[in-house]
């Protein structure tokens, strides 16, 4: 596993808390935003982010579902079901990682994300992720793996492609490891995949 640098500015989890609440409070009066009217016409939430603000392993999948958009939570659907026994499989909780997802509130009917919604909401995910200053990043899905792809230079192909490899990606606090793993989703239209997920996550066990 690659070691992280020492940073001077890491901040205390108390630090780290609060400045993921700000994030929330920002997005939750954001009218700027272009899923707002479709949040706020629906009374659904913006799904920031679930776990520990130290977190070694920050989970990214796409964007919320009506039952993530309803209780603020993500993955907390049948999709969150699965990824609580991908957790399970290597010994984790939810209380020890962080999970999220690259855009914030629930696009009409689960569209995939447009891309202007990327756009919009990346950048509190980039946020997030300075925050929390993870050893490992976990990309669920085609989107959140994209997004990182080029915004970091990194290998180019299809989520069939790099499934399951690790990448190093260096960020200001330090080099880590990038993991894009299918998202649980496509394991329930999929069945095939799910062998191929649970191999996948394995590979997470030795960042633990």
């Amino acid at each position: 596993m690659m070691k992280k640098k020492n940073h001077s500015k890491i901040k205390t989890k108390a630090e780290k808390d609060l400045a993921l609440k700000k994030i929330k409070e920002q997005l939750l009066v954001a009218t700027e935003a272009p899923l707002f009217a479709y949040r706020t016409a629906n009374q659904y939430w913006p799904v920031i982010g679930d776990g520990s603000s130290e977190a070694k392993i920050m989970l990214i999948g796409e964007a919320p579902g009506k039952n993530e958009a309803l209780t603020g939570r993500p993955f907390c659907g049948s999709s969150g079901k699965i990824l609580d026994k991908l957790l399970n499989s290597i010994a984790l909780s939810r209380a020890e990682v962080y999970i999220t997802n690259i855009v914030k509130d629930r696009p009409p009917t689960n569209r995939d994300p447009l891309p202007e919604e990327i756009n919009y909401y990346a950048p509190f995910l980039d946020q997030q992720i300075e925050i929390i200053q993870p050893s490992v990043i976990v990309t669920l899905g085609r989107f959140s793996m994209d997004y990182l792809l080029t915004k970091y230079k990194l290998a180019t192909g299809t989520i069939g492609q790099l499934h399951g490899q690790v990448l190093p990606l260096e960020m200001s606090f330090g080099l880590i490891n990038f993991v894009p793993l299918y998202h649980p989703a496509a394991t329930i239209y999929n069945q095939a995949l799910k062998a191929t997920l649970i191999k996948d996550f394995a590979v997470l066990k030795t960042f633990k």
